[in-house]
């Protein structure tokens, strides 16, 4: 297709003056005061249906946009929170992993634990003694054990011995 240059040129010219004309036309509306306070006047309507809007919402117990939008947040906040916290857990499962699992966990915890009633049987026996040296017992003191017992079971026991121990030096 051949296209005539006097006939593209005559479009381009139509077409520059339409534009012309209708941003004169455009200027002189928005210049103009009837119009401007019209536009102002529908802005402030629409302002005012969207505050009855949100009032009547309210009023029917219905969450508005602002509501919505307000609650994606803080759901996406807690979303976040979450996921650090599930990087957290899973760094503190690595680290539990690493020690060997949870048997030998498990295992040492026990020993802790056995060790830590051996000293509060210990306790208990020294308190005693102290107590009678206090009133002028003149009883003997008990041996002290000095060996950590090896299960939680006999160290319970002698954890009991000695409170009744204890308590029959206070009566006397």
């Amino acid at each position: 297709m051949t296209t005539d240059p006097a006939r593209d040129g005559l479009r381009a010219r139509i077409s520059h003056k339409s534009e012309d004309a209708l941003g004169r036309l455009a200027q002189e509306l928005l210049e103009s005061p009837l119009v401007s306070g019209t536009i102002s006047r529908a802005f402030e309507a629409r302002e005012k249906a969207a505050q009855a809007q949100e009032l009547a919402m309210g009023a029917l117990n219905l969450p508005s946009a602002g509501d919505l939008e307000r609650l994606t947040r803080r759901v996406r906040s807690v979303s976040q929170r979450l996921e650090g916290v599930e990087d957290a857990l899973d760094r503190v499962d690595e680290r539990v992993g690493s020690l060997g699992g949870t048997g030998e966990l498990q295992q040492r915890l026990a020993a802790i634990e056995g060790q830590l009633t051996a000293f509060a049987g210990q306790l208990s026996e020294l308190a005693a003694q102290i107590a009678g040296a206090q009133a002028g017992a003149a009883a003997p003191p008990a041996p002290a054990a000095t060996v950590a017992p090896r299960s939680a079971g006999a160290t319970r026991t002698r954890a009991a011995a000695a409170r009744k121990r204890a308590a029959a030096s206070r009566r006397a």
